[in-house]
């Protein structure tokens, strides 16, 4: 597509943001220890993984590296879909004299490093002032009776800093309002509520002067694309290929991959910034709870329209004026460039000192509906983001069902006489489970605790029965969503009328089991041994490949509110499993008499198998039949050390290969007597095609064994 004038970043710029965009891999840091800046948070319950800070900001501009590559805004997670480089909150007003003042948590930033322009929000350095967790779920380590979703995040910060605190850095640009925020996000994992992440900000007036005609929005940088396909850290040619768009009905913004990946990111192809809704200060007859929205290229101060705003005066003229409809339908929709998206809310009449506003804003991912190219942006594409940006909305208006801000007649759900926000459909809980691979088979075990559920709304016991999800096989490779590929291998429901009444006899135990795991018990603080009342067993399976085993838990809907049945989400227990040999003591034990040989596969090991990632370093082959606690050594027909490792099977997790970290992010379970190689030397080098030996010595007895493998590449 040949784009319009105003599209054409000028060559010297784009010279700038290639630059800038190389130091992407950095963050926002500080040299004094005091500094408690916290941006490791993110979201890990339902399918989106997004990074939480306490400056004002989200996302983390793909900076965060270890301890573990840390989503910006990934959808779904594990997919290596990304939808965001960074975003922040601006908050933007005038005083009495007529001075306007905008404070931004970031603007048109190149890199999360040091502190720069647009960064003016900062948290305070009191040491424990840190991104907090809290969870709705009864046996999560962060229960907390207050808690608004499976998953809150609660942060503080303020603009009143002209120093970052513990620092003697001062804020580029910034000239305080004095205002303080108080963010709660909040997550959730059920199926129909897992793909947003609610951002509900107060936001308090600490001077002592009237802040007027106050607008508060979100800026952000989105950006739709690959990483396993197209690395961030490209500079600016990940960032050219996204387009966007404005929905005034829905009061979102949204952009997808227009051209960059396609095919590659369709599980994950819109995110969108969405006004749910917002409280004024009691007494503002003014304002209108709705929003408008903004645009301009990144840095391009060349345009008289799309101009990126450098000042207060800049930043508050694109709050006040939003893009007129013809402009975003000719110049801004469908068309590709590194732009940036506002979303504003306002004017609210006022804040005065000491007292508060309340808005609440939503970031929605969704993944393409339909067939159509990426480029058209058609409804049909769109309609998975219009159902996550329902239910984000559903859940903000809670007890208001119609959303128009007062408790009507039959809404009063719980009789407090006021309006409850942030209420869900309940699916029964997660099952928890256990996971046992084996030789060519998986055996999964769960408990009952999702039979105990009683959905919020309705207030009854619904529980109806289970299913048994698997991923499909090599779905974990390069260009593939892992998760996306669950096929559901089994289903079990109560004899009750309802569904297929297969009951669960088949799947129950006679006598549950234990391994001597224990929960804590939500309502006693104790701890107690945790019992399993079900198992299956899948068989048939290939050693050494990556499966995704989930078992969830349904209902029956509530026909009285036309809400067909729930389910609990599959990400929220999901385990990644390697079927595989046992140690050699457990193969002694069960058969005495076999005698267990140590061996390799695949044998020969032929390069770019079709397990193996694209890179060198993501190669790998198994070591199988290794007792419990042993060390493994290869050499090469000279007798030269090629590479040593130590094997435990109690604790052996793949951490020590590329392969498991690229391609099995999460929990993942070996069957013990099976270690994984990467083909490269001691001194981290690819080995040659050849014939080399190996040696296992046995920590508990040791016995040596030896054998040999063939490589061909």
């Amino acid at each position: 597509m040949t784009l319009k004038p105003c599209h054409l970043i000028p060559f010297v710029l784009l010279i700038f943001i290639f630059l800038s965009n190389s130091l992407h891999g950095q963050k926002r840091s500080n040299s004094n220890a005091l500094n408690v800046d916290d941006d490791s948070k993110f979201t890990t319950t339902g399918s989106i993984g997004l990074t939480i800070s306490n400056f004002g900001t989200f996302g983390d501009g793909f900076a965060i590296q270890a301890p573990v590559d840390q989503p910006s805004c990934e959808y779904p997670r594990g997919s290596g879909i990304e939808h965001l480089f960074v975003g922040g909150l601006w908050v933007g007003g005038k005083r009495d004299n007529g001075t306007i003042l905008v404070t931004t948590g970031a603007r048109d930033i190149p890199s999360l490093r040091d502190i720069a322009a647009g960064f003016e929000f900062t948290n305070s350095d009191d040491p424990n002032d840190v991104v907090l967790e809290r969870s709705s779920i009864i046996d999560n380590p962060f229960f907390d009776p207050n808690a608004i979703s499976h998953q809150d995040f609660i942060s503080d910060f303020t603009d009143s800093n002209v120093v970052v605190p513990g620092t003697t850095i001062r804020i580029p640009q910034h000239t305080p309002i004095n205002v303080s925020v108080h963010l709660e996000t909040y997550a959730w994992n059920f199926p129909f509520a897992d793909a947003f992440v609610i951002f509900n900000y107060t936001i308090k007036n600490d001077s002592k002067e009237r802040l007027n005609d106050v607008y508060i929005s979100l800026w952000a940088d989105m950006v739709v694309r690959n990483t396993n396909i197209t690395p961030p850290r490209v500079g600016a040619p990940f960032f050219q290929n996204v387009a966007n768009g404005w929905l005034d009905s829905l009061n979102m913004a949204y952009s997808y991959d227009f051209d960059g990946d396609p095919g590659f990111t369709d599980t994950g192809l819109y995110i969108g910034l969405k006004h749910l809704g917002a409280t004024p200060q009691v007494g503002d007859t003014t304002y209108q709870n709705k929003a408008d929205y903004n645009a301009w290229l990144f840095r391009d101060s060349s345009d008289p329209v799309l101009f990126s705003p450098q000042t207060d005066i800049d930043s508050y003229l694109k709050q006040e004026r939003p893009l007129p409809p013809l402009l975003i339908d000719t110049v801004i929709k469908g068309q590709r460039g590194n732009f940036m998206s506002l979303i504003t809310t306002g004017p609210f009449e006022k804040i005065d000192p000491d007292s508060s506003i309340n808005v609440v804003f939503a970031i929605i991912t969704a993944g393409k509906s339909g067939n159509d190219p990426n480029t058209s942006d058609s409804f049909q594409n769109r309609e998975n983001l219009f159902t996550n940006a329902f239910w984000a909305q559903t859940a903000y208006d809670g007890e208001d069902r119609n959303g128009n801000n007062v408790l009507d007649l039959g809404e009063d759900l719980n009789r407090d006489g006021q309006i409850d926000r942030y209420i869900l459909p309940t699916p029964p809980n997660t099952p928890r489970i256990k996971v046992i691979p084996a030789q060519n088979k998986v055996t999964v075990y769960w408990d009952k605790s999702a039979e105990e559920s009683i959905d919020f709304i309705s207030g009854k016991k619904d529980f109806e029965g289970y299913k048994f999800y698997r991923t499909k096989l090599a779905e974990d490779l390069p260009g593939r969503d892992f998760f996306s590929s669950f096929s559901l291998i089994a289903e079990f429901d109560s004899v009750n009328g309802i569904g297929l009444d297969t009951g669960l006899d088949f799947v129950r135990l006679q006598e549950p089991v234990t391994f001597d795991e224990v929960v804590l018990n939500p309502f006693t603080g104790e701890e107690e041994i945790l019992f399993y009342y079900y198992k299956f067993e899948n068989t048939d399976l290939l050693n050494g490949w990556q499966y995704g085993y989930s078992v969830t838990a349904f209902d029956g809907g509530d026909p009285e509110i036309n809400l067909g049945s729930l389910e609990s989400s599959k990400l929220s227990n999901v385990v990644r499993v390697f079927p595989g040999s046992p140690t050699m003591e457990t193969q002694n034990a069960a058969a005495p008499q076999q005698k267990i040989k140590v061996g390799v596969y695949p044998n020969p090991y032929r390069a770019q198998g079709t397990w193996d990632g694209n890179l060198e370093r993501e190669r790998k082959l198994y070591f199988f039949n290794l007792p419990a606690d042993c060390e493994v050594r290869i050499f090469t027909l000279g007798g030269d050390l090629v590479n040593k490792f130590e094997h435990h099977g109690n604790s052996y997790t793949g951490d020590d290969i590329r392969w498991f970290e690229q391609f099995s992010r999460g929990d993942r379970v070996f069957a013990g007597g099976e270690h994984a190689w990467d083909l490269v030397t001691q001194d981290d080098q690819a080995i040659a095609s050849g014939l080399y030996f190996y040696t296992v010595k046995d920590f508990n007895t040791g016995k040596i064994q030896r054998g040999k493998f063939l490589v061909i590449k």
